[in-house]
């Protein structure tokens, strides 16, 4: 693009890497700039038609007398440095002298990486080091007069590797780089001027059917046009599941994403999948799976869980193919994976149980081929990580915060090898927020409020710089609603609002951003609830039927989309029980009746396996709110035979803090007071201090 410049690039490489060098070579001098592109100008000036030539030192120098001082001469006759980068680059002498050499010449610096093998930053973990594939001069900033200034740079690399981006997506990172334009655009124009040449060659397949003579020429030169053009579009897709996506997914716009998946899995409609690629067939899982996972969002569950087993069966097939394909594992593992959490959201422990072991296992067959790979070691993270909830929903919390800590041990060492990695970070917050449940339940309430406060400001350093973050925002919300349940079960009531306060702010700004993801929606009615509950149990009953009342809205929404999601059936049956109380608190004996036996209608239609410990508690919550109520109306006969319908619901012992602290109240009902005193001295002495709990002791 200098017109003072003899060469657009130089191409630095490793003489190990030579069969990649000459294709990348090869691919730039041929590589034309589509018309819409060439031409428009940029402040290094007009874009032009073609990327040659490109220098090669090895090729044009073998002849040369004297190597450094020709060296010189062409990097400083180059606008661009291209390295290839590789174990074997990174332990080059020559190519580190190049880059510093060019970075010398062109303290603007243009220099652009591509990786052919290894892994970036490998150097910085123990036991890695071998497998670094940035030079050193690449991994260092330089200021703006070409000198090394010992900061640690994060060069933005294309990754020619058929697991990375591939040949052609990387090839069209290298072009967008030089030529200034977005990659989304070259990619457009790439795949639309490929489109046409294909619609050419296809008329001229026609015409040549009527010429016998030239029927297997243009045959072979269509097909060979039709292959190299199935390649690009694989590329694309592989953009738009990879990249784009990861652009996208912070964004949080489920409309967007899944545009993205239909039009991926557009592509693959009505091709057989016996006929596709090893590739393309996981390409297409990837995009059933994004379409599953957005409509799980949207709270279609049946939809969500057939594009799951559609997803399944595609990624069965490949590893039937290469059974001892680590990426074709990783790849079933995810769909497993889906189909457990469907049954998990509709209470199915059973099915949930061996889909989260089935998951496990592969997790672990992943590290039997390469224990030290981040990927594998976090995939067994996220494994351990699911049979803990199959524990917790058990009521095993001692178990579960075993398996929990064990993830978060292996979370943290990840994180602490690549700090900046994504997936680690999102990983250790949700390994902290189970960590925290499960120690709650098992009675430890202080140690559960630090990992919620670790968790939480771990969360506000990344909202700091990415504060439109949906991810963030959403986890932000739970850990605060958590906070705000922990405290008020410490008795601290100011804390607990504050952090319930803050919950429904940024909840109230998730909906507006999205109204159809139900995922938010339900989230907003819970900590909607949670903030009326306390209020209740602080006597604000004006306030708490306020609040309450929006969050039985929401969930009232919920259920009507699908009755078989039990967090979402959970939602309802606490808005019913809180109004019940509500009521009753209000002088409606007769109402409250009414809304305490609706929510026991609800929970007694659940399939039996659905009976859950959440549903246990509800259920004897609300056959003590209508036992209550028989009381005040002086039919004492039959509030205690609720009461005692109650107190067997409730289990001979354990549960949640919640269900302890209830069948204290049922005890004491029942009239089983050496029992109940029993009950309370053992939450009291782990410092339960809950309003609802206090009032309760403070009742005659």
């Amino acid at each position: 693009m200098d017109s003072a410049r003899r060469y657009f690039a130089f191409l630095s490489y490793s003489h190990s890497d030579r069969r990649w060098a000459d294709w990348l070579h090869n691919a730039l001098e041929s590589f034309r700039v589509p018309k819409a592109i060439a031409g428009q100008e940029r402040p290094e000036g007009a874009i032009p038609e073609r990327l040659a030539p490109i220098f090669r030192d090895r090729e044009e120098l073998a002849a040369a007398a004297d190597l450094s001082f020709e060296i010189k001469a062409a990097l400083e006759a180059s606008s661009f440095l291209i390295v290839l980068c590789s174990p074997a680059a990174a332990a080059s002498r020559w190519t580190n002298a190049e880059i510093e050499a060019f970075h010398e010449i062109h303290p603007q610096g243009r220099v652009l990486a591509a990786i052919v093998d290894g892994e970036p930053f490998a150097s910085e973990r123990a036991g890695q080091e071998a497998r670094e594939c940035f030079p050193p001069a690449l991994r260092e900033r330089f200021d703006g007069e070409g000198h090394a200034t010992g900061e640690r740079a994060e060069p933005i690399a294309a990754d020619l590797r058929a697991d990375g981006d591939g040949k052609q997506l990387g090839l069209l990172k290298l072009i967008a780089g030089m030529l200034g334009v977005p990659l989304d655009e070259l990619v457009r124009r790439e795949a639309h001027r490929r489109q046409r040449r294909l619609t050419i060659v296809a008329t001229i397949a026609i015409l040549g059917m009527l010429v016998m003579t030239g029927l297997a020429t243009l045959a072979w030169q269509a097909r060979n046009e039709a292959q190299h053009q199935r390649e690009q579009a694989e590329s694309l897709v592989g953009f738009m599941l990879g990249d784009l996506r990861g652009r996208l997914e912070p964004v949080g716009r489920l409309d967007v994403l899944d545009a993205v998946g239909s039009r991926v899995l557009g592509y693959y409609q009505g091709q057989d999948s016996g006929d596709l690629s090893d590739d393309a067939l996981a390409q297409r899982s990837r995009a059933l799976t994004l379409i599953g996972e957005i409509a799980n969002r949207r709270g279609d569950l049946d939809s969500a869980l057939a594009r799951y087993r559609e997803a399944l069966a595609g990624t069965e097939e490949a590893l039937r193919r290469s059974p001892g394909d680590p990426q074709r594992i990783f790849d079933h593992a995810q769909n497993v994976f889906w189909v457990a959490s469907i049954d998990h959201q509709r209470g199915r422990a059973e099915e949930a149980e061996r889909g989260f072991r089935a998951y496990r296992a592969l997790a672990g067959r992943l590290l039997e081929i390469d224990a030290n790979r981040p990927e594998w070691r976090l995939e067994a993270a996220s494994a351990d990580t699911n049979v803990g909830l199959v524990l917790y929903g058990r009521g095993d919390y001692g178990g579960a915060e075993r398996t929990f800590a064990t993830a978060l041990a292996s979370t943290e060492q990840l994180r602490a090898s690549n700090p900046r990695d994504p997936n680690y970070r999102d990983m250790e917050w949700e390994a902290l927020a189970y960590l925290a449940d499960a120690q709650e339940q098992g009675g430890r309430l202080e140690e559960a409020i630090a990992a919620r406060e670790r968790q939480l400001r771990s969360l506000q350093q990344t909202a700091e710089t990415d504060s439109q973050n949906s991810t963030v925002l959403r986890k932000s919300v739970a850990a605060r609603r958590a906070l705000g349940r922990l405290f008020a079960s410490r008795g601290d009531l100011a804390a607990a609002n504050g952090h319930l306060t803050q919950a429904t702010s940024v909840a109230a700004g998730l909906r507006e951003r999205d109204p159809e993801n139900m995922e938010w929606l339900h989230l907003g009615a819970t900590v909607s609830l949670d903030t009326g509950d306390l209020m209740l149990a602080s006597g604000r009953v004006a306030e708490a039927a306020t609040v309450v009342r929006a969050g039985c809205v929401s969930a009232e929404r919920l259920v009507s989309q699908d009755r078989s999601v039990r967090s979402w059936g959970n939602a309802l049956v606490k808005c019913l029980i809180l109004r019940a109380r509500i009521a009753a608190e209000q002088g409606y004996p007769r109402e409250a009746s009414t809304l305490a036996r609706r929510a026991i209608a609800f929970l007694g239609s659940r399939p039996v396996s659905v009976i859950t410990s959440d549903v246990r508690y509800a259920l004897a919550r609300a056959r003590l709110v209508e036992a209550d109520q028989l009381q005040a109306a002086r039919d004492t006969d039959g509030a205690r035979r609720v009461w005692q319908a109650a107190l067997g619901a409730s289990g001979q012992s354990g549960g949640t803090l919640e269900m302890r602290a209830l069948r204290y109240a049922l005890l004491r009902r029942t009239g089983q007071a050496a029992q109940a005193e029993e009950a309370a001295t053992a939450l009291e002495q782990i410092g339960y201090r809950h309003p609802t709990f206090t009032s309760e002791r403070n009742r005659r």
